[in-house]
């Protein structure tokens, strides 16, 4: 353990286990142990280079560190003891891990910031035994590199905090595996999300409520509402972000505040996802056939605009199983609230 919680400039290595999920499914009894050696593993690591595991979900480790290599040498070791681990029938456990530095708050022995938010976007975008860094990190850990850990320029990613770019850089480790998929970014997902001028922070616990309401089956259908100013859209752009890999065709936003005729809603989200109007078939019909076997979350922004076109919401949900909308809709309120 470190003397003291790292504060001011931290770096942060937050790690998970690939597909933990399926095997905790197949392999339960022989995932409790492992997971045991997988955490004891991850503990010795931090700790031997005066760590600070400061949160523990599931199989994710989040530790911080007063020095980028001392974090690098923490992953490092994991990765490599990991990967010589005998696991027996649930096979590899292959973690994939983040490091990123920056300035942060820390309060009652947990971290807030920015920091802590890209650190997580890019773990999300990772595969297992893979070992990510962020251009701050990279600079500070790649001219004190142990022989046989490299460190390469993936290329600049739009992470899904739709904030800036971030140049991303792939450890290399000796023995272990170096060549994965393409990141899970925004860059390589369908989608037309909107980049936003600052990071979106301070309301995880309304992200995650409404992520979690959105993964429930028999919800397809997710209201957002409040007052205007209250950062309604802000809210639903980063849900579907964080949530676009579960939809195989994309997310995309549709911004209905200068639409005032609900007739137009339809042809509004045709044009969104690059249908052409024209022809002998209504462009409803159109629309529907073409979402008919898509896996895709629509998000209607502003639908106080057009609430009249709630009906052709419903049809077109009806018609398109695989299909889910988050709307946000403006209340004459004057206290924030959302709802489903």
């Amino acid at each position: 353990m470190p003397l003291s919680i790292p504060s001011g400039t931290v770096t942060f290595l937050f790690t998970d286990i690939e597909g933990s999920t399926k095997k905790w499914e197949q392999y339960p009894d022989a995932m409790k142990s492992a997971l045991k050696r997988h955490d004891e593993i991850l503990k010795v690591a931090v700790e031997s280079n005066s760590g600070y595991v400061f949160k523990t979900i599931g199989d994710a480790y989040c530790a911080a560190f007063s020095t980028a290599p001392d974090a690098a040498n923490t992953i490092i070791r994991a990765q490599t003891e990991l990967h010589a681990e005998e696991w027996g029938e649930i096979g590899a456990i292959k973690v994939r891990a983040a490091l990123h530095t920056g300035a942060t708050d820390e309060r009652d022995g947990d971290y807030f910031g920015t920091p802590v938010n890209r650190v997580a976007r890019l773990l999300s975008s990772g595969q297992g035994g893979q070992t990510l860094l962020s251009m701050g990190t990279y600079e500070m850990v790649r001219d004190n590199l142990p022989e046989g850990v490299s460190i390469a320029k993936l290329g600049e990613y739009q992470l899904k905090d739709l904030a800036r770019p971030e140049s991303v850089f792939q450890m290399t480790i000796a023995g272990l595996e170096s060549e994965f998929a393409p990141l899970k970014t925004l860059d390589s997902l369908p989608n037309n999300l909107p980049i936003q001028p600052t990071p979106f922070i301070g309301r995880e616990k309304e992200v995650d409520e409404v992520e979690k309401l959105l993964a429930r089956s028999e919800v397809r259908l997710l209201t957002l509402t409040g007052p205007g100013g209250t950062g309604k859209t802000r809210l639903g752009l980063q849900v579907a972000a964080d949530v676009i890999d579960e939809y195989a065709d994309g997310v995309f936003y549709v911004a209905l505040d200068s639409v005032t005729n609900s007739d137009l809603v339809i042809s509004t989200v045709g044009r969104e996802l690059g249908l052409q109007e024209g022809g002998d078939q209504p462009i409803e019909d159109t629309l529907k056939s073409y979402l008919k076997e898509k896996q895709i979350l629509l998000v209607l922004d502003n639908f106080e605009q057009v609430i009249s076109a709630a009906p052709k919401t419903a049809e077109l949900l009806a018609a398109c199983p695989d299909i889910s909308i988050e709307l946000t809709h403006k209340l004459n309120l004057n206290a924030k609230n959302y709802g489903g």
